[in-house]
């Protein structure tokens, strides 16, 4: 597969997943997007003490951004917009992340 945007992956994700996600809803689907930032962190500490690999680093970061996705298309937001609008229109993000 070539190159993916953003919008790709997020039209992606709800292609496979939308009836399921939105049945569950936003909190439900925000405590399994919680779950995987948890096996993020402890992928992430894995990798910082020498353990873990980047194989299973990556996969990680992956799951977090398709639960991300998730959470956007039953909340109805357009992540390439929202990235547009935060930190690439008018010169960058104002404040801090």
């Amino acid at each position: 597969m070539g190159t993916m945007t953003i919008a790709d992956f997020q039209q992606m994700i709800r292609d496979r997943y939308y009836e399921t996600d939105a049945a569950r809803g936003a909190a439900g689907t925000w405590l399994w997007f919680s779950e995987e930032v948890g096996e993020l962190a402890e992928a992430i500490g894995l990798h910082l003490r020498g353990d873990g690999s980047a194989d299973h680093l990556a996969e990680e970061f992956a799951d977090v951004f398709a639960w991300l996705a998730t959470l956007a298309n039953i909340t109805g937001v357009d992540l390439t917009d929202a990235v547009r609008g935060k930190y690439i229109v008018d010169g960058g993000p104002k404040g801090t992340k």
